[in-house]
């Protein structure tokens, strides 16, 4: 657990897997499929894969023009590649930008994750395929991408980092051992207590009672003053019966 960190710094397709990155088993079958994988980076992608950007979730109708006006806000580009389809020749809905400078990498790593592009929420992150050791496509079952409709939800990265494990104290003789039994005792009789205490206040204001009774009653009739009076006294033998 001393080298846990919430974004992957190597690719397991297991820990990608796992909510906290602590799984033993894989849960789903697309993890075994990434685990048996043997993929390697496309060798025919040119350019420098530290300075480029992963652009994601873009609208099927945006195109490298509408890209290069957004993300030359940030620095000067160098080269924009808009993944198509390559029978329809459509949008897959996902470019890489490559920036000609660090900073200008970092500035729109920052700031342009979650713009609004066409009416389209997108996701920006560094390219991965070529930077990060043992990486597998989401297509062969990696990746850190998955929606919770299929069940196939993976962690590690930017968009769904881990979550830190819940290290949960062995606290079984607490609840089990020798002290439950007291902690119940103690339960039981502050029960007692507040049972004595309710029963007590009411006997208190039943005493109560007839005092209030003769000061509401002055200037009434003398039938209606003994009949309270007679109330009075039968609560009174009521307490002294109980």
């Amino acid at each position: 657990m001393a080298d846990w960190a919430p974004i992957a710094k190597e690719y397991d397709p297991l820990k990608a897997g796992s909510i906290d990155g602590t799984d033993e088993e894989p849960h789903d079958r697309a993890i075994w499929r990434a685990m048996l994988a043997r993929y390697v980076p496309n060798k025919g992608v040119t350019g420098d894969p530290h300075l480029t950007l992963f652009v994601a979730r873009l609208n099927l109708q945006t195109t490298e023009e509408k890209l290069k006006e957004v993300f030359s806000r940030y620095g000067d580009i160098r080269k924009i590649r808009l993944v198509r389809d390559l029978v329809t020749g459509f949008s897959k809905g996902y470019a890489f930008i490559e920036y000609k400078e660090e900073r200008a990498l970092l500035k729109a790593h920052r700031d342009a994750n979650r713009l609004v592009i066409d009416q389209h929420e997108i996701f920006v992150d560094f390219e991965l395929e070529r930077t990060l050791k043992g990486w597998i496509p989401r297509r062969l079952g990696g990746g850190f991408g998955g929606k919770k409709e299929s069940g196939q939800l993976r962690f590690g990265g930017r968009d769904r980092p881990f979550r830190k494990p819940i290290n949960l104290p062995n606290v079984k003789n607490d609840f089990y051992g020798e002290g439950s039994s007291e902690k119940r005792n103690w339960s039981r009789e502050g029960t007692r207590d507040w049972r004595t205490r309710d029963r007590d206040h009411e006997r208190s204001r039943d005493k109560r009672w007839p005092e209030r009774e003769r000061s509401w009653a002055w200037g009434d009739s003398d039938r209606e003053r003994d009949s309270r009076e007679e109330r009075s006294r039968g609560r009174e033998r009521k307490d002294r019966d109980r």
